[in-house]
């Protein structure tokens, strides 16, 4: 199916029913009556974990977390369990790294062991989260150990390697898991990335609140990461982050493209993002690729400097086939449509510092060359539809690379007021119907190392490039 082409919402016929339904019958197993203190001081962690471990042996049922304040490490929902945070209860993170196993899993694009989350569904089914309760990392003492441990590390080259030495739980990690629900809680001062959804299926995500600029403002705070998993869909969101909001991943280099497995049939909607990278991310982690994305009904506004952000890097390879992104309001936002593939080299390119020999495994792994060849991303077939941008600074910052160029994008619909129109390099195969790009400084968008290009009631936009006018 080509971008563009059939109705829109074709996709969302995968998400008729939500992922997982308890049954109306199953038990309620209260964390209290299994010794739970929730006074913000006691250790509760094997408390709530028995709860859940009694609904799983008796076949179900629902772990309800009562009003209190529980301090906890890791905990595991299992299969056929919810886990109920109910209003006016809180589990909040321990600060002891030693209260989170270190697990196999995949963390910033590569397989790894690291640090289990504050709640996870790990190889389970027919989970969920739920509740209007709130779910604490208590993140700080983590984003200062990033930013010291960052400090030393960019004066030797090791920029790339931070966010790896630096192990910070997640907030919540789902992973190897199918027919979940995560729904209702308040998600704050996440260590890391906040909701990492990784090699999962039917998974649904719907009306959660992010806030983790809270007390300072956490890197790679990530609010929802969907990482090479399928049959996902997320909506009704409210998100405040310091990184990228609502971000589609796929693996990193010679280890993503060693597991090779896509993002596939994602629905991303009715949101909202207050603060992040983006109102919507595909990358940088491209290696495994991205097939049938739709994302609409995106409002960002306040602290966001791009709206559509594809970012990926000349070693992850990796492809994007049938994006469909339409129905954005963005207010404010710095640059309406960002792509690039050399996104933060320092971050992006791995090389090991010349007599640095006792390293981590995982230092080799993410510094293994990639071939040219494979590691050119390909994004194609992709239609940006009905997007509105007011108080933008430059309305398109596109480039890629000529041996890879951005294929068969259909932009229409698209109203953007900025301070200049900026540029598109490397685009091949593009198709523009009424772009309104009405610039303060009278600039007008440009096109360079770009064929094909097809225009149609446009404004604001000049050619340097080979194209033709319907």
């Amino acid at each position: 199916m080509n971008a563009g082409r059939g109705t829109p919402g074709c996709i969302l016929a995968l998400f008729l029913l939500p992922a997982f339904l308890p049954c109306a019958c199953a038990r309620d197993f209260r964390v209290k009556d299994f010794g739970a203190k929730g006074d913000g001081s006691a250790l509760d962690t094997q408390s709530l974990q028995a709860a859940i471990d009694a609904a799983a042996k008796a076949g179900g049922g629902t772990v309800l977390v009562t009003p209190g304040t529980y301090r906890s490490g890791s905990i595991f929902v299992r299969s056929n369990v919810t886990l109920r945070i109910q209003k006016g209860a809180t589990i909040v993170g321990s600060q002891s790294l030693s209260d989170y196993p270190t697990m196999p899993t995949r963390v910033a694009g590569i397989e790894m062991r690291w640090p289990a989350a504050l709640i996870n569904i790990y190889g389970e089914h027919d989970a969920a989260i739920t509740g209007a309760g709130t779910i604490d990392g208590n993140g700080k003492v983590w984003w200062d150990s990033y930013w010291a441990l960052r400090r030393q590390y960019e004066s030797r080259g090791l920029r790339w390697a931070a966010d790896y030495d630096s192990q910070r739980p997640r907030l919540i990690q789902i992973y190897n898991a199918q027919h979940v629900t995560l729904s209702g809680p308040l998600l704050t001062r996440s260590g890391f990335w906040t909701v990492h959804i990784c090699y999962s299926q039917d998974v649904h995500v719907d009306g959660v609140t992010i806030r983790n600029n809270v007390g300072g403002r956490g890197p790679s705070t990530d609010g929802i990461d969907i990482d090479s998993s399928k049959h996902v869909l997320v909506e009704h969101a409210d998100i405040s982050v310091n990184d990228d909001a609502l971000c589609l991943k796929a693996g990193r280099d010679a280890d993503g493209l060693r597991v090779n497995r896509p993002d596939e049939n994602i629905v991303v909607r009715d949101s909202t993002v207050r603060d992040g990278a983006a109102a919507i991310t595909i990358g940088s982690e491209t290696s495994g690729g991205f097939r049938n994305v739709e994302v609409y009904n995106i409002h960002a506004f306040g602290h966001v400097p791009s709206g559509v952000l594809f970012k990926s890097a000349h070693t992850r390879g990796g492809w994007a086939d049938n994006i469909r992104i339409h129905d954005l309001h963005l207010e404010n936002v710095a640059v309406p449509i960002h792509i690039t593939m050399n996104w933060n080299p320092s971050y992006s390119y791995a090389k090991i510092p010349p007599g640095l020999s006792a390293v981590p495994p995982y230092y080799r792994i993410l510094a293994t060359p990639v071939p040219a060849a494979q590691g050119l991303p390909h994004f194609r077939n992709v239609r940006i539809s009905r997007l509105t941008a007011t108080g933008a600074r430059t309305a398109f910052e596109v480039s890629a690379s000529p041996d890879a160029p951005l294929e068969n994008f259909q932009l229409d619909r698209i109203s953007i007021d900025s301070q200049s129109a900026g540029t598109v390099a490397d685009a091949a195969h593009w198709a523009l119907s009424g772009v309104s790009i009405r610039t303060a400084d009278g600039s007008q968008l440009t096109f360079s190392d770009s064929s094909d290009l097809q225009l149609k009631n446009d404004v604001g936009i000049a050619l340097d490039a080979p194209a033709s006018q319907p």
